[in-house]
């Protein structure tokens, strides 16, 4: 007993140097005073856009009867021209596939699964973000969607709040933020992962294809959904990269250091890699 306490206690003490107490190979780590951060300033901008969304005035039939499609940008006006319901429709289901595949990835995939924590305050702070900022932007601006300036369609839907709540998409802003968010993990999980090229061509074609039908469906102009692509993305791939382990090729992620003892006597076991280990391909 006497021989393995100082073992013990040196062992100790270069863990606590080498940080080799940590086992995980996990590209992210959590920090609680950003985590706090990042979900309050979610959880606020969202409070305050369900707020603003119920100061929002809707239009009245002599709002709707002074618009004129011609005071539109020429970009943007051809979406007036526009309205399908059924496309909408379609539009929510590969809206919802796209949120929903991080998260059958993550119960799927191993290395992810063992992440489940870290990887679901990740992806509840992008959401929280991304459509808190988005909901509030809408709010604020109050743009009258596409189909308000349709003569085609029934006056009933064009008095409702929801049709002054155009810029910029959230349909877009979310999937974007889903798409790049869940690439950007699996990237980092599964480095070498020949699959790597699919889901960033799967997950991108659910959401722009989101974005197609939402402009045809006469729902946004093509700069709603530039820009809630734009910012989407950002926050999918800026997620990420706050949470990202810095320098994981440090000594005190390849060092690894322990006591050992076969009851005659102890002594100290190290091993150090050369090259940081990769997760196994998917």
């Amino acid at each position: 007993m006497r021989t393995s306490t100082p073992i013990f206690f040196i062992w100790l003490t270069l863990q606590s140097l080498t940080g080799t107490a940590q086992t995980s190979e996990s590209p992210y780590q959590l920090k609680t005073s950003r985590e706090l951060t990042l979900t309050g300033a979610g959880a606020i901008t969202y409070g305050a856009s369900v707020l603003l969304n119920q100061s929002v005035d809707p239009l009245t039939p002599a709002d709707v009867a002074a618009l004129n499609r011609d005071n539109i940008n020429a970009f943007d006006r051809s979406a007036t021209l526009h309205w399908d319901p059924s496309i909408a429709k379609v539009s929510d289901l590969t809206l919802y596939s796209n949120v929903g595949l991080p998260i059958l990835l993550t119960l799927g995939l191993k290395p992810l699964r063992q992440d489940v924590k870290t990887l679901g305050i990740m992806y509840l702070e992008t959401l929280l973000i991304a459509n808190g900022v988005e909901s509030t932007v809408k709010a604020l601006s109050q743009r009258p969607r596409p189909f308000v300036f349709n003569p085609d369609v029934a006056l009933d839907k064009k008095l409702t709040r929801d049709a002054r709540q155009s810029f910029f998409s959230g349909h877009a802003t979310t999937a974007f933020a889903t798409a790049v968010f869940t690439s950007e993990v699996f990237r980092h999980y599964f480095p070498k992962s020949k699959l790597k090229p699919v889901v960033w061509i799967g997950t991108l074609g659910l959401a722009s294809a989101t974005c197609v039908m939402r402009y045809e469906s006469g729902r946004h102009y093509k700069t709603d959904l530039l820009v809630g692509a734009a910012f989407g993305s950002l926050v999918g791939w800026g997620i990420p990269k706050l949470h990202e382990v810095k320098n994981r090729n440090s000594w005190g992620h390849r060092l690894d250091i322990q006591p050992w003892s076969n009851g005659t006597s102890t002594g100290l076991y190290a091993r150090y890699r050369f090259h940081s280990t990769s997760r196994v391909n998917p």
